[in-house]
């Protein structure tokens, strides 16, 4: 008998919105970004007073004062559910603020992430053969449609970026339980090349902030040279967004294609548990203990962060998840001193960045791949079995997909 499984999954698409939709939905985000900020100004104006901070129902009774006093009535205009859930994030921004996954939630800026939700799918009505979909308020909306919508639409998020509006479609549907192939794989990241795997082959980077710095450079240096919020400086300021824009979707293109091939080829995939906000964090210090080296650190930083890792792990975990396979995290500490043929573990093994040579032995081979080699047997290690095709039971640093699947162990 064939097993099911719930998937989760996001269709984003871009809208082709008219003149009166695209006034109406930069109102509807500046209403949703206006009870987001007033939510937590009174937040921080309670607990200033001495008084708890109210809950997500204690908000909504808040809302229904703002909708109906004097000072906001236009907020009335704005649909009711978008508005809730502004106050539904606020209160998981607290949540992780007080469960120490975050910092201190933070005043939302125009134009900085201008988004609404609609969370209820009876009010949200989608045709995919003519390319539109209908929402509360705003009537319905022409978008391009690039693929198939699969499965029943749970909610829809509507979202600005660089001038353009975007509609992103979550969906829930049963699959069949699929059934791991391939072989395991371990895979060191790095900077000269993004990810080698512990069979030999590697992926070069894309560095796609690199590729485009001397045109966003210019383009920075020519928006502080204008007069702020003029004519010239709007425009300036949306080169250097379409500049970023080009730079992410560079970035994004090149991790789900390189996520997808592994995912695809190995049942199990090893990877390191890379702090990287740790490993990106500034050297500058401070006026009494200044950092050194900061210039090589900065410079690492952005190479680091360039390369994306975090998503690219994150992408990892819920593709090979959906494909029946397991996503284990290895500690990385000594992955690049630890010989592969004799276990002797020492700096002097790897004395260049790029060389491994193992002082006892005399084992040689690229560095980056004998990192590769030692985080698969640790990932092999945690899982105490061979991969064999199948599907492994879930050892401690083993992850699934958060999209519905099965909890993350780690």
């Amino acid at each position: 008998m064939n097993s099911f499984m719930q998937r989760l999954q996001a269709f984003r698409f871009e809208l082709r919105p008219n003149g009166q939709q695209q006034r109406q939905m930069r109102r509807f985000a500046g209403a949703c970004r206006f009870v987001f900020n007033k939510a937590l100004a009174l937040q921080k104006e309670r607990y200033a007073n001495g008084e708890k901070k109210l809950g997500y129902a204690g908000l909504c009774k808040e809302l229904t004062a703002w909708r109906n006093g004097a000072e906001t009535p236009w907020l009335a205009d704005a649909p009711i559910h978008p508005l809730q859930q502004s106050l539904k994030d606020l209160d998981r921004a607290y949540a992780n603020f007080f469960a120490k996954r975050a910092d201190f939630p933070r005043f939302k800026k125009k134009g900085q992430g201008d988004s609404l939700r609609y969370p209820d799918p009876k009010q949200i009505k989608l045709d995919a053969g003519n390319a539109r979909i209908f929402l509360p308020k705003l009537g319905w909306l022409r978008y391009r449609n690039s693929r198939d919508v699969l499965g029943a639409v749970k909610n829809v998020t509507v979202s600005a970026s660089c001038g353009k509006w975007f509609v992103s479609i979550c969906t829930s549907r049963e699959v069949e339980q699929p059934i791991a192939s391939g072989d395991a794989v371990g895979i060191d990241m790095g900077i000269a090349r993004f990810a080698t795997l512990s069979d030999g082959t590697f992926v070069a980077p894309l560095s796609s902030f690199k590729r485009h710095e001397n045109r966003l450079r210019k383009a920075q240096q020519s928006l502080s040279r204008k007069v702020k919020f003029s004519r010239n400086w709007s425009k300036a300021k949306a080169r250097v967004q379409r500049i970023h824009t080009r730079i992410g979707n560079a970035r994004r293109d090149f991790l789900h294609k390189t996520s997808t091939t592994i995912s695809q080829n190995h049942a199990m995939v090893c990877i390191e548990d890379l702090a990287v906000r740790n490993m990106s964090r500034s050297a500058a210090g401070t006026v009494e203990k200044p950092g050194r080296n900061v210039r090589a650190k900065s410079g690492l930083n952005k190479s680091i962060l360039d390369q994306g890792w975090f998503e690219f792990r994150r992408q990892l975990d819920y593709k090979v998840a959906w494909r029946g396979g397991w996503l284990v995290a290895v500690p990385p500490q000594y992955t690049s001193r630890t010989c592969p043929c004799c276990g002797h573990v020492s700096a002097e093994n790897r004395k260049t960045q790029a060389q491994f040579l193992c002082v006892a032995c005399g084992y040689a081979n690229n560095a980056d791949v004998v990192g590769a080699i030692n985080i698969l047997r640790a990932g092999h290690a945690r899982c105490a079995c061979p991969v064999s095709g199948a599907a492994m039971p879930p050892a401690a640093g083993t992850h699934r997909s958060d999209s519905g699947v099965a909890p993350c162990h780690a």
